[in-house]
């Protein structure tokens, strides 16, 4: 994983909250089988580390969740882990939900174009003229 996936990683997990707690138990089985459910659901998870009562280091917790659920590491700050593993099925889902592409308009032919000018500068025209006569009665009121 390269440094930019990582820090793209870092800002999508930002604002996610800890869906679970490793506590004085460590790693069992039920925690392992939680995490690699939760990452194949959501492919970007946030784990807490109980620091006071968690057996290791957080790092070393960290490594070894890792490893039992074939995720990456993407931070670890504090007793605050954030995993990611890439769900393949996910990005088949995608490509079925992506939305279709708007129909392009065609371009107006030269004559339409020609009349929607005309028809702009006149507009233009009535309304800069509104404005002079508008100038010129306050002007005379004034006097």
């Amino acid at each position: 994983m390269t440094s930019k996936e990582r820090a793209a990683l870092r800002a999508q997990a930002n604002p996610l909250d800890a869906l679970f707690q490793i506590g004085k138990g460590g790693l069992t089985e039920a925690v392992i089988k939680q995490t690699d459910e939760a990452l194949e659901a959501r492919e970007l998870i946030k784990v807490k580390i109980l620091l006071e009562s968690a057996p290791g280091t957080p790092r070393e917790t960290a490594d070894k969740l890792a490893e039992a659920t074939n995720s990456e590491v993407v931070q670890l700050i504090g007793g605050t882990v954030v995993l990611y593993r890439e769900n393949p099925d996910k990005d088949k889902e995608k490509e079925k939900k992506a939305p279709a592409k708007k129909a392009q308009s065609k371009p107006l032919s030269k004559v339409k174009a020609k009349k929607a000018a005309e028809d702009r500068r006149k507009r233009i025209e009535q309304a800069a003229g509104k404005n002079r006569r508008d100038f010129n009665r306050r002007q005379n009121k004034s006097k």
